[in-house]
Order: C-alpha cells, then sequence, then structure tokens
C-alpha cells in the first residue's frame, strides 16, 4: 500500500496531465518528433520529477543531484516538457523543439541544455554510460549512500548487445544505486517488440543478471511511487523496474498503434488530442481508465 496521499497523488496526476498538454503542442509546432513514447512515459517522469528526485531546478550542475540518463533519446519531448514543468527552463522555450539554433533538439545535446547529464540518440548506450556513473559514485563515497541513478531505456533498445553488456556490469559491481525503468509499451518503429525480436521472458533476463525486478502499470501513480520508493531498499544489487505502458496514453486514437512512435499530430489530430486530455483532466492515469 503506498504512502502516497490522495491528494499528492491527485496532484501529479494533474501535472502529469499538463505535461501531455505540453507535449502535443510542442509536437505541432515542431511538425516532427515521436508521439507515442512521449505520452507513454509522462507519468513516470512526472512521479521522478516531482516526487523523488533528489534535485534541484533553479541549481542544475548542484553537486549533490541524482543523475537521469534518458538511453531513449528520442522520447525527449517528455524529458524536455517536464524539466520545464518543473522550472529548470521556462515552459516557452519547449515551442522551439526541433528549430534550427534551438537548445531542444530532436535528441538531447548536453553542451547545447546543460541541465542534461547526457547527450543521446543512438539507442542502447545510455545503460553503460549511468553504470560507469554509479560506479564511479561507489569508487567516491563506498557503500552507503551517494547520488542515485536513474537510467531510463526504451524496450526495443534491448535487442542491443550493448545494453547486456551494461546489465552485466552492474550486476557484477553490485550497484544498488542504479535503478533502470524500462518503457515496456511492446513497439518500435517497425511494428510490435514481439513480432519484430521477442523480449519474453523479459523480467527473467534480468534477474539473471543478478537485477532485482519490479514490474509495474507505468500509468498507475501509486504503483509508480512505491517501485521508486521500493528500489532505495535494496542493498546488495541495481533495480530494474519494468513499466508496462500504453504508447500514446491519453489520445484513444493514438493508444497502442506502432505507428506513432516516431510521427507527430497535424493541426487536425493535436486540436484533437488537446481537447481530449484536456475533458479528461487528471482522471487518465491506470489502466482500468482504458
Amino acid at each position: 500500500m503506498s504512502n502516497i496521499s490522495d491528494e499528492r497523488r491527485q496532484e501529479l496526476e494533474e501535472k502529469a496531465n499538463d505535461i501531455r498538454l505540453s507535449i502535443i503542442d510542442m509536437l505541432l509546432v515542431a511538425g516532427s518528433g515521436h508521439t507515442a513514447g512521449p505520452l507513454g512515459m509522462t507519468d513516470i517522469f512526472t512521479v521522478l520529477y516531482f516526487y523523488i528526485l533528489n534535485h534541484k531546478p533553479s541549481e542544475p550542475t548542484w553537486p549533490e543531484r541524482d543523475r537521469v540518463v534518458l538511453s531513449n533519446g528520442h522520447i525527449c519531448p517528455v524529458l524536455y516538457a517536464t524539466m520545464a514543468h518543473a522550472g529548470y527552463f521556462p515552459i516557452e522555450e519547449l515551442k522551439t523543439l526541433r528549430k534550427f539554433g534551438s537548445r531542444l533538439q530532436g535528441h538531447p545535446h548536453r553542451e547545447w541544455l546543460p541541465m542534461l547529464e547526457t547527450s543521446s540518440g543512438p539507442l542502447a548506450s545510455g545503460l553503460s554510460q549511468a553504470v560507469g556513473m554509479a560506479l564511479a559514485e561507489k569508487i567516491d563515497v563506498g557503500t552507503t549512500g551517494g547520488k542515485r541513478i536513474y537510467c531510463l531505456l526504451s524496450d526495443g533498445e534491448l535487442e542491443s548487445g550493448n545494453i547486456w553488456e551494461g546489465a552485466m556490469l552492474a550486476g557484477k559491481n553490485k550497484l544498488n544505486n542504479l535503478v533502470g525503468i524500462i518503457d515496456r509499451n511492446n513497439i518500435q518503429i517497425d511494428g510490435y517488440t514481439e513480432d519484430i525480436m521477442p523480449l519474453e521472458p523479459l523480467a527473467d533476463k534480468w534477474r539473471a543478471w543478478n537485477w532485482h525486478v519490479i514490474e509495474i502499470d507505468g500509468h498507475n501513480i501509486e504503483e509508480i511511487v512505491d517501485a521508486f520508493n521500493m528500489a532505495k531498499t535494496v542493498y546488495e544489487k541495481p533495480t530494474m523496474i519494468i513499466a508496462h505502458t500504453i504508447p500514446g496514453k491519453g489520445v484513444k486514437d493514438f493508444e497502442r498503434d506502432y505507428r506513432w512512435h516516431g510521427k507527430p499530430p497535424n493541426k487536425e489530430e493535436a486540436e484533437m488530442a488537446i481537447r481530449e486530455l484536456r475533458s479528461l483532466g487528471g482522471k487518465i492515469t491506470g489502466h482500468h481508465n482504458d
């Protein structure tokens, strides 16, 4: 049973809805970008930035901050929108997504947006980067405490071998300060993951590399909060949270359709999506609403 209050849960659900609205708006203005993944991961990012992370948006380079590594860089609209709503930069800047000279490129660029921990674009490199950060933190402060490293992953990128090299190293070194989150939405650009390169039994694979595995409904705020808090109690191994999500979550015409993986809405589609999100308010979390 989660310790989060009903009031706090509702605040997070409403914030997630605001972030989804920003995602639609920025993709429409950009005229390019990814829709399904950002909408599907909004609840995870909302809990992370507004409830879990030890960070200071007014001081992005605060040395004691937790680190967030976005391995699946193509879902950066949700990262940018969440960071803007958290106060890292003005929300109005979101409308510069993918524009020439913008800090908000189609894949995150660390040198252009210093609030980011890494640049990401080529899939499957993020976990190894996060493992390096977690290992360095262990060397610096030992086995007790220190900063936590959170690595966001797509399920499609798990088809790449580099992921499993990082997984082995993390398990070997018992990096309990490392938490991975897999967006298990079952789609990738060419279709459904289980048709292209089956991943199941996915949880067993991570357990085999000595990770603690938690499976959750990636749209249930209480389950998300509980999973992140549970990860803090695991002392002998890294934790992988497998978040079962709905790609395109919140807009019925987008949901579960792999064709929305890599395309933005046009004006008519965006207006429809905004109307739907506004009508639902903060009531779109949890698979029970589908």
